[in-house]
């Protein structure tokens, strides 16, 4: 009997082109097949095209923001968390996140790389 493949799609929405293609190189290495975006409308497309096991979305973003995207994506309605990223945590856009369904709400400039591949990684495995 053939074991199922475990899911390791991970959608990444971030504009900053820096942390773009730092994200996508980091999650390669460590195992995920990994799409990026620089928009939200494009991290839509991506989303809806596909079926993440994650999807990580920045908040400021060109055209439609993460929390739009996440209007668009209730957590009744999808498969997979969604963790949204940011480099303000006033209380304002945690509670916002909570409000929209976000499963996690994290500060970019207190994770590390590591500290971030742990979380994707506990929150996939807990999925499957």
């Amino acid at each position: 009997m053939l074991l199922p493949v475990p899911n390791k799609l991970v959608i990444v929405a971030e504009d900053d082109d820096l942390l773009r293609h730092l994200y996508d190189r980091k999650f390669s290495l460590a195992g995920y097949d990994i799409l990026t975006a620089s928009s939200g409308d494009e991290a839509l497309q991506l989303i809806s095209n596909n079926d993440p096991a994650l999807v990580i979305l920045d908040i400021n973003m060109p055209g439609i923001d993460g929390f739009q995207v996440l209007e668009k994506l209730p957590a009744k309605d999808r498969s997979f968390p969604v963790f949204m990223l940011s480099n303000f945590n006033d209380g304002a856009n945690v509670e916002r996140a909570k409000e929209l369904g976000a499963d996690r709400f994290i500060e970019k400039q207190n994770i590390t790389i590591k500290e971030l591949l742990a979380t994707i990684k506990s929150t996939i495995d807990e999925q499957n």
